[in-house]
């Protein structure tokens, strides 16, 4: 098999998954949700062109699509639009940065896609990198988990329509957001290292993660998030894992295509710690790549390790991308 994403023994029998669906730490099962990204950086599709990925997205039977926020295209305001044209499809921003938003500016954003979509939204939200948020917006960086603690203490509340008085070391509020027929969405906080994933345990709905492959998930992520949560008295959080995946038959060049279209995410800092804490050396060794048949095995194996979403980062570049599209919207139109 050309797939090597961190299989220990006991998770397959036969070549085959074991496991159809995956446990959370009290051993209940569930079923991996399966969506897909509307855009990644460097794509300059118009919000018309993603509104119509979202509704073709749909009708392939995705559970849900996903959205980046970098320096073009509004992701909340195109979800809203989104929300107008689909029916039932999750519709998520991954990420948003918090940096460049008040909390009281995202909240009324995502409490307004919130009511255009009937309530489908997923607040995705992260820091962005140092070398983003100094160099080229020129904020402070220099303390990023009070600053995350302190904005999702905020956001929270202004979320639920609270009259939220807060007065911290880096934020001042005496606010109250109100967006009619608008229920708060869940917050997923890209949380990457330990002490952010605690952090986010405590305070957010789940986490989402991109270069994080099955060791590092099944090791680190979950199991440090959802201590952090159950001692918190929250819910099991969501895992939203965003993974390259590519249907090919020619898996040697699949990864070499692979290691080059996500080359820079094996450099920026955080990236490269999430690869390295999962043991892979380059971003090809967190995807998920070969026959169709492959690609079923390592979407189970995802869920095996307790992965709850799974966000199919599907490029032209690698692999069939028509036939990666068509199989990971089958299988999720069937059911993992």
């Amino acid at each position: 098999m050309g797939l090597r994403i961190g299989l220990r023994p006991e998770d397959t029998a036969a070549g085959r998954i074991v496991h159809t669906c995956g446990r959370n730490t009290r051993g209940e099962e569930f079923q991996m949700r399966l969506g897909t990204m509307l855009s990644m950086p460097g794509d300059n599709a118009t919000a018309s062109v993603l509104v119509e990925r979202a509704q073709r997205a749909e009708a392939a039977g995705f559970d849900s699509v996903w959205l980046p926020q970098v320096m073009g295209i509004d992701a909340l305001m195109v979800l809203a639009l989104a929300g107008r044209e689909t029916a039932s499809i999750e519709l998520g921003t991954a990420v948003v940065p918090t940096y460049p938003r008040h909390p009281s500016v995202l909240a009324s954003q995502a409490l307004t896609a919130q009511q255009m979509s009937g309530g489908r939204i997923a607040l995705g939200i992260g820091l962005s990198h140092r070398f983003v948020i100094e160099d080229v917006l020129g904020l402070d960086y220099s303390r990023p988990i009070p600053h995350m603690r302190e904005y999702l203490t905020i956001l929270n509340g202004l979320l639920t329509g609270e009259q939220v008085k807060f007065a911290g070391e880096l934020y001042r509020v005496a606010v109250q957001i109100s967006v009619a027929e608008a229920k708060a969405p869940p917050v997923l906080v890209a949380a990457l290292g330990p002490a952010m994933l605690k952090l986010c345990g405590r305070l957010a709905d789940g986490t989402i993660t991109w270069m994080g492959g099955i060791p590092y998930l099944r090791d680190v992520a979950i199991p440090t998030m959802t201590t952090a949560a159950l001692a918190a008295g929250r819910p099991r959080p969501r895992f939203v894992a965003m993974v390259p995946v590519a249907v090919t038959d020619d898996v040697a060049a699949a990864k070499v295509a692979a290691n080059r279209t996500y080359a820079m995410y094996g450099q920026i800092p955080s990236y490269r710690a999430t690869l390295d804490r999962g043991g892979a050396q380059d971003p090809a060794d967190v995807a998920i790549i070969g026959t169709e048949e492959e690609v079923e095995t390592g979407l189970r194996a995802y869920a095996a390790a307790g992965v709850t979403d799974l966000s199919a980062v599907i490029s032209p570049a690698v692999g069939n991308a028509e036939a990666t599209f068509e199989l990971v919207g089958a299988l999720a139109k069937r059911g993992l």
